[in-house]
């Protein structure tokens, strides 16, 4: 039976990421927000604590990264898991408290590293092991229908020889390898569509330019061009049979595990400007009373417990996603809906919050306006809203997505 408490063995975790968000994220989020392209050299060390502590095995799952499938029944016989997916979804909301573009930048936790973890084999998974790496997948006629994808991989010996355009990719200039999803024949649609491991310094991969932002300024988005680029056919990721029977579900199986992440992210985000603002109020003479009302209580404090409240929803259902998922329960649904909600409460929250505090929320005198901006990303990437209320639909109702576009 799921428990949406925080286990107890993963308490300590999520103590020391928060420990980390204070004392080394916050205090240089408007640096790199103001710095736009300049890499936050001091992940460095935070990148080396954290490969440390997942060696000794004292902090499974502490990033993108730690997300794995690993072994036993979960949940079938073999007792309720908490596993890497509730560890990574929990540190991750506590760090992107912190600040969401310095999250998006530590080295070898990249949303590819998740994709990676969710398709390779057992051999790929030990090779590709301490590798930071982005994720291409959009291109500039190809957004949210990921399906639709022109980027092409055609086999020519040993290799794939690469040739396609992916934009807005995070990490994609600092990280050492870009998992690139293209397709091996395009007349049989998305089931033809895997994903490949190409190492930075590939002949034929180059960085085209960087992208300027609204948020997430610490994190580089880059637009990367495939040229004649060979890959090693070992370096498609999983199997490279082509089964119209399975359809997109092999590549789709990288957003169950990542959509979870993007929500925490959100989540975590929200939850910085809700406490920031609560200060703020209490400075300014407003309490908010859970224990009363919000109609018996001011117009502000009403207006906070109403955020709180869909913040709450959002919380849950992303904790919800990760468990399902250590499990190895089926969470396409639950990870779509956790993304929905969470990109959403994300940006009502966090414009909640500039609008409670006036303008004080509004100057950069406070992070308020940073995470106002940084939020909106994050109901975006990995999946539109609508995107997900669409697969939403298509589960709660058994219906295809040629049965409902």
């Amino acid at each position: 039976m799921i428990d949406l408490e925080v286990p107890r063995r993963l308490r300590p975790l999520v103590s020391q990421t928060h420990q980390v968000a204070v004392n080394m994220l916050r205090p240089i989020s408007r640096t790199y927000d103001r710095a736009e392209h300049a890499y936050p050299t001091e992940l460095d060390l935070l990148a080396s604590m954290v490969d440390g502590l997942a060696d000794s095995g004292a902090s499974s799952g502490a990033g993108a990264a730690g997300v794995r499938r690993d072994g036993g029944a979960g949940g079938r016989g073999g007792g309720v898991r908490n596993g890497a997916n509730l560890a990574s979804v929990l540190s991750i909301l506590e760090m992107c408290w912190g600040d969401v573009g310095l999250l998006l930048s530590m080295p070898r936790q990249g949303l590819g590293n998740s994709a990676i973890a969710s398709v390779a084999d057992e051999e790929q998974l030990r090779r590709f092991a301490g590798v930071w790496a982005s994720m291409a997948i959009t291109e500039p006629g190809t957004g949210s229908d990921s399906a639709s994808i022109t980027t092409t991989a055609v086999r020519d010996g040993d290799e794939y020889v690469l040739n396609g355009e992916k934009i807005y990719v995070t990490a994609g200039e600092r990280s050492d390898a870009v998992v690139v999803w293209a397709t091996l024949d395009r007349s049989l649609g998305r089931a033809a569509i895997k994903s490949f491991v190409v190492p930075k310094g590939t002949p034929g991969l180059r960085v085209e330019r960087l992208e300027r932002k609204l948020g997430i300024r610490a994190s580089d988005t880059a637009t990367l061009v495939l040229q004649d680029c060979r890959v090693p056919a070992e370096n498609l990721l999983g199997s490279p049979e082509i089964d119209t029977k399975q359809g997109f579900a092999g590549a789709m199986a990288t957003f169950d595990n990542t959509r979870p992440l993007v929500a925490a992210m959100a989540v975590g985000c929200a939850r910085a400007a809700l406490d920031l603002t609560r200060d703020l109020l209490e400075q300014a003479g407003v309490v908010v009373d859970h224990d009363v009302p919000p109609l018996a209580q001011s117009a502000a404090a009403a207006r906070f417990l109403a955020l709180e409240s869909d913040w709450e929803g959002a919380y849950l259902l992303t904790l919800q996603a990760a468990w399902l998922a250590d499990n190895r329960r089926p969470n396409s649904l639950e990870a779509s809906m956790a993304k929905a909600k969470a990109g959403r409460v994300g940006s009502a929250v966090t414009l909640g919050c500039v609008e409670l505090a006036g303008t004080l929320g509004y100057g950069e005198g406070e992070l308020l306006e940073k995470w106002a901006r940084d939020s909106k990303i994050l109901d975006i990437f990995e999946g539109t809203q609508q995107i997900q209320l669409l697969i939403v639909a298509r589960r709660v109702l058994g219906l295809t997505s040629a049965q409902l576009r």
